[in-house]
């Protein structure tokens, strides 16, 4: 028990330092020229990968902190995308059951399908606000880049760090704790 409660704790310190990292590598002026395409967000396909994979890693009250932090840091709206988010999280929370007798292809549709509802929904809020975007073109791309880079960051979630899919033992064992 004291061995999955520590194992519970380092992962959810590993996706703290992802998030760190990520901020801190998309703050860094590696290129000084505009870009020819727009960056993947990589900490949303991270938090949704963990989410569908192991919501217990990344509970709703770290990734709204994480998310804040991150539109403060990189100059967005605050709280919208961080808000968006998390609904995207708390939604694809309830679908995860669900997604461990599911193969690979429907976990990243339903991925899909929330990364770009989060895109959507924060462009028309923005809209809705009258506050100045960026064109619908490079939001397109952004929004595909980030759906293609998902199965990389799973790959790299499940071989690197070891976030798996529950399985019906891990979630009977979960059951029985709470």
């Amino acid at each position: 028990m004291d061995r999955q409660v520590s194992q519970l704790w380092t992962k959810r310190a590993l996706y703290l330092f992802l998030a760190f990292l990520i901020m801190f590598l998309h703050l860094l002026p590696l290129d000084t020229q505009p870009g020819r395409l727009p960056f993947p967000d990589l900490l949303m396909a991270l938090t949704f990968a963990w989410v569908l994979r192991r919501p217990e890693y990344v509970p709703i009250p770290l990734i709204a902190i994480v998310m804040l932090l991150a539109d403060l840091l990189l100059q967005r709206p605050p709280g919208l995308l961080a808000a968006l988010v998390v609904l995207g999280s708390a939604y694809l929370r309830g679908a995860a059951p669900g997604m461990r007798d599911a193969g690979f292809f429907a976990e990243w549709t339903t991925a899909a399908v929330a990364i770009t509802a989060v895109f959507v929904l924060n462009r028309i809020i923005l809209a809705i606000l009258t506050v100045q975007q960026a064109a619908l073109g490079p939001m397109v791309i952004q929004v595909v880049l980030t759906i293609a880079v998902y199965p990389v960051i799973v790959l790299l979630s499940q071989s690197g760090f070891g976030v798996r899919r529950a399985s019906a033992v891990d979630s009977a064992a979960a059951g029985l704790r709470s």
